[in-house]
């Protein structure tokens, strides 16, 4: 199987997967979307800024209209000079038509600044304010979202689609209402100077709006996916960069590199095709111009040759003819830029869209003196569009200040019983409490300051060491900081850095997978909350350190509830409580020595650990 049809089969098993495309999940690209109804809801957007833009074109609208009353100034202008030729030229009237073209001219250049500056504003806080809305979505999504769509592909929803909803903004709706006003004012003026070369002109420049609406009716669905391949590339970009060092231990570059090229040619093919369609409407506006130049001088000069007409008719028409041509190329460069838009905001109002978890602003009740007696009642719970369950009927009540252990194999539910405890995610039966209050009748964020956790994937952000540690906990004093840091056994390494405390962590200085989990170990320290979570907390750290950070834990554990999830026993062996779990079922439970005496699953796993070592 070649790589374009594995990518393929990829791409459908995870629609399937999925479900229907909907609100973000990534369905974009199938059909051409309904541009109509994602600019209806760009303009629903921008609502409060309506008065402004409706000021900003009102100065495009009278610009324009100033300009269309230059060439029947013009017109004027050449007929007295051609009527002076003879008798002698009137410099007085030659003088007052010029300065009011001048005047025109002046004050439809002024009415255009206006608007430009108008609209950048306009389009600029619009971008901050989409930009701004995607970050707060992000706290709202619940969990299963992030396991159906790439990082990649959110960040260019933040960045590409918006920057080009901004540039469309910016560039097309002005010219959008100038090129209409042009095209109706011209067409109004050249009524108004001569029907028969009106006409002769309209019928030039119809051929022209029957091929620009085809090709805009082909192009739409390359730009919605343009976007769509942009998004999917910048995923694959992402997820490869992150990984970078086990697709280098896995001779994986080639692969790597085979999905890019497929990725790069579908992004090129699509924006070869929406480019290339759209960029036929500006030659085509120049052709279909050109030939209405030609035909008005032709039917101009038998006109005059038959006195029917003077030759500033002629002058003024030809501007208007150039006037009435322009908005069509003018047209055609804003509805392609529209429809770029379009593509674009689909994909952002997709994400906007998305379904968010409950909001929980009516819940008034909150933990107080929290002791930390948590229990679980018949817990049930399957992951989002999974008819698996994860979790069947699990039960267990801990005590004040217990040590819970949770062991097993891998994919037994271990970690997904955090996750629910965390509110995480929703369970879909059951009741999980904290101090008999359950956590469904309290907001995630108060649950969530109950917990301090140390997971196995370690998180630091670009930022001081002390700024790592002390995150999102306010005051913090430099005893307690290096308390926390001597207890996990990293003080000394971090007096060795350059600026202590404040050295930041950057690219320029990088931590061992084990500094990294001593911070977060000494993070949780710091946040000193009622219960605790440990997620494999020693997995990334050496026997020696290990046994350090064990007695920092064992100290930091001491009158709280927590909750260890271990893989090594040898680490939980004096843990109040180990629950053994096996495909969502809770097998086992006791303390060490009793499940060892039972001679079950538990001490088989124990048992298999030291003979394979």
């Amino acid at each position: 199987m070649s790589h374009k049809e594995e990518y393929k089969l990829g791409q459908s098993n995870r629609r399937k997967q999925m479900g229907p495309p909907g609100p973000g999940m990534g369905g974009a690209g199938e059909k051409a979307k309904d541009f109509k109804t994602t600019w209806v809801k760009l303009l629903k957007y921008c609502k409060k800024y309506w008065a402004v833009m409706v000021i900003a074109l009102s100065c495009v609208v009278m610009g324009t209209v100033l300009t269309l009353i230059g060439p029947d100034k013009l017109s004027e202008l050449t007929d007295l000079i051609t009527k002076g030729i003879v008798t002698g030229i009137d410099l007085d009237g030659v003088a007052r038509i010029g300065w009011t073209l001048v005047i025109f001219y002046g004050l439809s250049f002024l009415l255009s600044l206006i608007q430009g500056v108008v609209m950048a504003t306009i389009t600029q806080n619009v971008s901050k304010q989409l930009r701004g809305d995607i970050s707060a979505k992000i706290n709202r999504l619940p969990m299963w979202f992030y396991n159906k769509t790439t990082t990649g592909d959110v960040l260019s929803r933040v960045t590409n689609d918006v920057d080009t909803i901004g540039q469309s903004l910016n560039q097309s709706v002005g010219t959008l209402v100038s090129a209409i006003t042009l095209l109706v004012g011209s067409l109004i003026m050249m009524l108004k100077t001569n029907v028969f070369m009106t006409i002769t002109a309209i019928v030039a420049t119809c051929i022209g709006f029957v091929l620009m609406m085809l090709i805009m009716g082909k192009s739409q669905k390359y730009f919605v996916r343009q976007q769509q391949h942009l998004g999917e590339i910048n995923g694959h970009i992402e997820e490869i960069y992150d990984g970078h060092t086990i697709v280098k231990a896995y001779n994986g570059e080639a692969k790597a590199r085979e999905k890019f090229v497929y990725l790069n040619n579908e992004l090129r093919e699509s924006n070869f095709m929406s480019q290339c369609l759209s960029g036929l409407m500006m030659p085509l506006m120049s052709f279909i111009g050109n030939f209405g130049y030609v035909a008005v001088c032709v039917v101009g000069a038998v006109l005059v040759m038959n006195n029917t007409i003077s030759f500033g008719v002629i002058v003024a028409f030809i501007l208007y003819v150039r006037y009435f041509t322009q908005p069509l190329s003018q047209l055609a460069q804003a509805a392609q830029s529209l429809q770029s838009a379009a593509a674009a905001g689909e994909r952002v109002f997709e994400f906007l869209e998305a379904e968010e978890m409950e909001d929980e602003l009516a819940k008034t009740r909150k933990l107080e003196n929290v002791q930390g007696k948590v229990d679980f009642e018949h817990v049930n719970f399957g992951y989002e569009g999974s008819d698996k369950a994860i979790i069947n009927d699990f039960s267990v009540s801990t005590k004040p200040g217990q040590k819970v252990a949770i062991v097993g194999p891998t994919g037994a539910g271990k970690t997904t019983i955090v996750n629910l405890l965390m509110r995480f995610h929703e369970i879909q039966s059951g009741t999980i409490k904290i101090d008999n209050i359950p956590v469904h009748q309290l907001r995630r964020e108060d649950v969530h300051e109950q917990f301090c956790m140390v997971l196995q994937d370690t998180w630091i952000f670009e930022g001081t060491v002390r700024e790592n540690l002390v995150y999102s906990t306010e005051n913090v004093s430099e005893q307690t900081l290096e308390e926390a840091c001597k207890a996990v056994g990293l003080h000394h390494f971090i007096r060795t850095l350059p600026h202590g405390y404040d050295t930041m962590l950057n690219d320029q200085l990088s931590l061992s997978a084990g500094q990294k989990q001593q911070l977060t170990i000494a993070r949780a320290m710091i946040a000193d909350r009622p219960m605790l979570i440990l997620d494999e907390a020693t997995s990334s750290v050496d026997t020696r350190t290990e046994l350090i950070i064990q007695n920092a834990m064992d100290e930091l554990m001491k009158g709280r509830t927590s909750f260890i999830i271990a893989h090594r026993l040898s680490t939980i062996k004096n843990a109040d409580l180990i629950l053994v779990m096996k495909d969502g079922d809770i097998i086992e439970s006791g303390n060490h020595n009793e499940l060892m005496k039972q001679g079950g699953f538990y001490a088989d796993l124990y048992n298999s650990q030291f003979d394979a070592a």
